[in-house]
């Protein structure tokens, strides 16, 4: 069942939001090659406990840390580790807080270093994959609407869409109804109202949509072992348009100032 949100409900989602973004930007400040993923998950923690919050993920299901942090052809829920970035790895980080009893998530590729040019198309796809679902977010749409916006923006431009893992709800839970995926129709699925809280968060493949978990029961991965770009934005639909809660401006901000990913992906 849907839960529709009052706007005093949505500002507070809005705060947590920004939160995630804030701490995002923090990691994006520390992103350089030979720093533990680990490192990057231990900063994120402190970040968030340090202003009132708690870290969304960590302990949710059983996951053991703050970030999902997925290099490369690792597409989402990457566990943070003693593994190393390298020069020329691009980098999903995802994030959620819990604050004042609600969520808020958001996620961002990185570059590390200096990356290839076939990746820097794949960041930049996927970045106008999420902008183009969040200019179909307003009242009288269609999830479907959203969801074939992606799709075919991906598509169009030689890409495979992720099809196992979808955007979603959320609130007082983290993952709420309805699913959001990144394929589908125009005109299908739920009309869209204000007041639906959303996260999308397109998972867009420089080679085949398949995916395959990995053994540890969270890391997900391509099949075909090609990089994947990951973006996401909590938004609420709106009468005209889609208000979005979360920001990337702090993560550019800090990208400008670190000389080891200068990369910003418009």
């Amino acid at each position: 069942m849907i839960h529709y949100k009052t706007q005093e409900e949505i500002e507070y989602i809005r705060n947590s939001s920004l939160l995630v973004s804030k701490t995002l930007a923090e990691v994006a400040s520390m992103i350089r090659p030979g720093i533990a993923t680990a490192e990057l998950d231990r900063v994120a923690e402190t970040y968030i406990r340090d202003h009132g919050a708690l870290p969304g993920f960590k302990g949710y299901h059983g996951f053991p840390a703050t970030l999902c942090i997925s290099p490369n052809e690792v597409v989402v829920h990457g566990i943070p580790g003693k593994n190393e970035l390298r020069e020329g790895d691009i980098l999903s980080v995802d994030c959620g807080v819990l604050n004042n009893g609600y969520y808020g998530d958001s996620a961002y590729t990185f570059a590390v270093g200096e990356i290839d040019e076939s990746l820097k198309r794949l960041m930049r796809t996927t970045y106008q994959c999420l902008l183009t679902g969040i200019g179909m977010a307003f009242e009288g749409s269609t999830l479907g609407d959203i969801s074939s916006s992606v799709q075919e923006h991906a598509e169009r431009a030689g890409y495979s869409v992720v099809r196992e893992l979808v955007g979603h709800g959320l609130g007082k839970m983290l993952h709420e109804p309805p699913e959001v995926p990144n394929f589908g129709k125009k005109g299908k699925g739920i009309k869209l109202q204000q007041g639906l809280v959303i996260a999308l968060e397109p998972m867009i493949n420089l080679g085949q949509r398949f995916v395959v978990q990995e053994k540890d029961g969270w890391t997900i991965r391509t099949a075909d072992r090609k990089p994947s770009a990951h973006y996401e934005h909590t938004i609420a639909v709106g009468k005209d348009k889609a208000d979005v809660l979360s920001t990337f401006q702090y993560i550019e901000e800090a990208l400008r100032n670190n000389p080891n990913n200068s990369i910003i992906i418009r």
